[in-house]
């Protein structure tokens, strides 16, 4: 099996992603602002879900030693640099979550939920508890969920498929030109946009590249590997789709 084979066994569920109604219901800026509320929690995970191939792959503790394949810890690390401290329109250094937070913030987007349950975490408070106490979509929960199941598996192929081919490259197009047209030029989605343009081009450029490597290098020739790999990256593109769901759902009873 290779990366093409995956990639082709993978595609039917990702182009019913791609194909959404999500993307078509955000039609106004508090449809946006509403959508936003609820994806900060995957934007979140995502960040998990990578530090959890570095700690993974690399030595992230003292005493150092090497660890695993050289050509691996570049990749993945060459993927940590840009997501956890990437460069914002003004010179700074945030992640992608810092600065999707302040995206939500310039468009009036409420953060209070996905910021109470980094807190909480940080706190020392495990995931799933701090989740249940959250009043959110099933659909919302239950991705993060399946995010930190795909960590807690132990094994850096599966957790590294997920990452390449269920993840944030699957914002289509439409989506931001959907978000430029809502951008009346008062500056509210200025970084939204930039967020966007950013990561689809990073995901969809260098780190796309980087990361399906990493897919194969992991997988190799071990074809009991390969073959898992592509039924957790199905499951994670399934759990996107009823994340997307559970917004629409939202969007309806806000809109209805």
């Amino acid at each position: 099996m290779s990366i093409d084979n995956l990639k082709a066994a993978i595609e039917p569920v990702r182009s019913e992603l791609l194909q959404h109604e999500i993307y078509e219901s955000v039609q106004d800026l508090s449809g946006l602002r509403d959508f936003a509320r609820y994806h900060a929690f995957a934007v979140w995970d995502f960040m998990s879900l990578l530090k959890g191939l570095q700690i993974q792959l690399t030595c992230t503790s003292v005493p150092w030693v090497p660890v695993g394949n050289g050509s691996v810890r570049y990749l993945i690390n060459e993927i940590v640099t840009g997501e956890e401290s990437d460069e914002t329109p003004d010179g700074r250094r945030l992640s992608h979550y810092e600065l999707y937070l302040e995206a939500m913030e310039q468009m009036g987007a409420d953060t209070a939920p996905v910021r109470q349950l980094v807190s909480e975490v940080a706190a020392g408070k495990p995931v799933r508890e701090s989740l249940a106490y959250l009043n959110l979509p099933e659909g919302v929960r239950k991705f993060v969920e399946f995010t930190f199941d795909v960590i807690d598996t132990g094994k850096p192929h599966l957790v590294a498929s997920v990452f390449t081919f269920g993840r944030e490259d699957l914002i289509p197009n439409m989506f931001i030109e959907i978000v430029r047209q809502l951008d009346a030029g008062n500056g509210q989605l200025d970084t939204f946009r930039y967020y966007l343009e950013r990561h689809i081009e990073l995901d969809g450029d260098h780190h796309s590249h980087l990361a399906m490597q990493m897919v194969e290098e992991l997988c190799g020739t071990d074809e009991a590997k390969w073959t898992e790999a592509t039924d957790w990256t199905i499951r994670a593109l399934q759990a996107r789709i009823r994340l997307w769901d559970a917004v629409c759902a939202e969007l309806s009873l806000v809109n209805g």
